[in-house]
């Protein structure tokens, strides 16, 4: 398949099937095949950067309605942490550390099962969801140093139990109540990105309290060349908003930010988030979605669980009406679902969506 598969209309609603990466790096290579070789991130890679510096923000303190004080301050920084950052680490968010705990330990099962028993929950032609690798469109084109399962589950109905792994004994019930929980955290933080911007709080939450949730379980494998793969391809999420949990301590998260490339650092039980376009059209811009990109290491492996947050599919996608009706012309156009989602799937991966959304001057 050429190409030209890009400009089909399932073009991004499924993926090729590629070999694992993870059986690749089981070979103890000493150089990376040539079609995850990438030539161009020297450019713009800079190992050098500062890593200490992206926002954390402390649930704790914004439901703190005890001290007006210190709420007012955390929503301060959380108004700067979306605006300026578009990604922040999120701690005391209400998430027990066992959840997190068992969660982190049915992803390492299952990437630990043999390649065969992972392969009973692959893709499926037509679909993106299962094990596999996403927005693979042609047999040329350049892959991630990533094996992934990505799993729709909320609400239950759009669940695909067939491609639950079934041979990781708790893996069902732990997913099902870490997205309902997942789910809370959204919602809530919702809220207060709209208390932040001074319109009612249900502006934002109500679409996303029976929103969609899809969750995707990421493996990186150690790499012999990392400094010529990537782990993913820089790019800004289509969600409201992704919580990103790290399964361990090694670094891979990379946020774009004043044209240099930050590391995230994992912070212990600290919930990544990160805006996606859906909340940079509702803030109408206010808000950034920034880009982001996963790089990989040498020596160790990193794995990651990734929750997709999208509002209901009743709900349109556009500049939030009490944010227009202060003053602010809109920006972005003003969408169904349906339409949002087609524009996205509809495009060559290599445009920019973003721009797509903007109102033309």
């Amino acid at each position: 398949m050429d190409g030209a598969a890009a400009d089909d209309d399932r073009s991004l609603q499924w993926s090729l099937q590629v070999p694992s990466v993870q059986e690749l790096a089981k070979r103890r290579l000493e150089i990376v095949p040539e079609r995850y070789i990438r030539n161009d991130i020297a450019a713009i890679n800079d190992p050098s950067g500062p890593s200490t510096a992206v926002p954390l923000i402390d649930m704790s303190k914004l439901q703190n309605n005890n001290d007006s004080q210190q709420q007012d301050l955390e929503l301060q920084k959380l108004y700067s942490a979306c605006k300026d950052w578009g990604l922040f680490q999120l701690i005391n968010h209400g998430v027990t550390k066992e959840l997190v705990k068992n969660m982190r330990k049915q992803v390492k099962e299952f990437f630990e099962l043999p390649l065969e028993e992972k392969k009973r929950s692959a893709q499926k032609p037509g679909s993106l969801e299962g094990y596999g690798q996403a927005f693979v469109a042609s047999e040329d084109q350049k892959l991630d140093w990533n094996d992934m399962i990505f799993l729709q589950t909320l609400p239950a109905q759009r669940r695909n139990l067939s491609l639950w792994p079934q041979q990781v004994p708790s893996f069902r019930e732990t997913l099902v109540n870490y997205s309902e929980n997942l789910r809370e955290v959204a919602v809530c933080l919702m809220k207060f990105m709209a208390k932040a911007l001074e319109i009612e709080e249900e502006e934002f939450s109500q679409d996303f309290e029976e929103g969609n949730y899809d969750v995707r379980m990421n493996y990186y494998p150690p790499c012999p060349e990392p400094e010529r793969v990537l782990g993913i391809i820089p790019h800004a999420d289509m969600s409201g908003i992704t919580l990103l949990l790290e399964c361990g301590d090694t670094p891979g998260l990379q946020v774009l930010k004043d044209d240099r490339w930050i590391i995230v650092e994992p912070v212990s039980d600290a919930i990544v988030v990160n805006l996606g376009h859906i909340m940079e059209v509702k803030s109408n811009g206010i808000y950034k979605a920034p880009q982001h990109r996963a790089v990989v290491n040498r020596l160790k492996e990193r794995q990651s669980v990734v929750t997709f947050c999208y509002p209901n599919p009743s709900a349109n996608i556009g500049p939030a009406e009490q944010l227009i009706k202060l003053g602010s012309p809109p920006l972005y156009k003003n969408l169904t679902n349906a339409q949002y989602f087609h524009l996205f799937y509809n495009r060559k991966l290599e445009d920019s969506f973003i721009d797509m959304l903007k109102l033309k001057a």
